[in-house]
């Protein structure tokens, strides 16, 4: 006798994660709420499909946890529902530290990792991952207490070290006729699988210079 198909809701962290990006709509959607609240309609618009497959994936996204209902709108005797990406907590490293809850610390994480599979799918497709700064780095490396500290209050760094350059640019974009250049950026540091060995190389693939 045939099992029925797992609901998203139902699924564990990674199925959820792997349903979210299975899709290239939902990818391309998922993109889309990141930068701002938008109804189905307006995926559809963006996306260039017909509004029932956009309201489809767009309900599959909800399920998955992915995005949230922020408003509604009155539109001629209908209901317009606007969507935007689940938002992250701010915190501190103190605050993640003091947080007990396992549970909740993976569905952040996954949240997180959700928005990073997206963009970077989202970009791959629309063929822009071949700038001339394009920067893509990974390594695995095995760590002490203090070493895997220390990697993380380097990653914090950087993260502070973006921030001013953000800002800086926005100045320098304020005074010229300049449109900003939409980029996505991240640190990532987390605790393998599986141990497997570490690989003192890394990998690497970039056009920066």
């Amino acid at each position: 006798m045939p099992t029925s198909k797992p609901k998203v809701k139902d699924r564990s962290l990674d199925e959820r994660i792997a349903h979210a990006v299975g899709h290239p709509i939902r990818i391309d959607a998922l993109s889309l709420f990141h930068e701002d609240a938008m109804s189905p309609k307006e995926i559809a618009e963006e996306t260039g499909v017909d509004l029932g497959t956009a309201a489809f994936h767009v309900k599959e996204l909800l399920n998955a946890g992915c995005i949230e209902l922020v408003r509604t709108e009155p539109r001629r005797g209908a209901v317009e529902h606007y969507y935007r990406a689940t938002r992250l907590p701010v915190m501190t490293d103190e605050e993640w530290r003091a947080m007990d809850d396992a549970k909740t610390r993976q569905e952040i994480a996954a949240q997180a990792l959700n928005a990073i599979i997206a963009e970077g799918l989202a970009s791959l497709r629309a063929g822009k991952m071949n700038d001339d700064d394009l920067h893509l780095s990974w390594q695995v490396v095995s760590l002490d207490a203090q070493g895997r500290r220390e990697l993380a209050d380097y990653q914090l760094e950087s993260l502070e070290r973006t921030e001013d350059i953000r800002v800086a640019s926005e100045a320098r974009l304020r005074k010229s006729d300049e449109e900003g250049i939409p980029t996505f950026t991240g640190a990532f540091g987390f605790l393998r699988g599986r141990k497997g060995r570490a690989n003192s190389g890394g990998n690497r693939s970039t056009a920066s210079k």
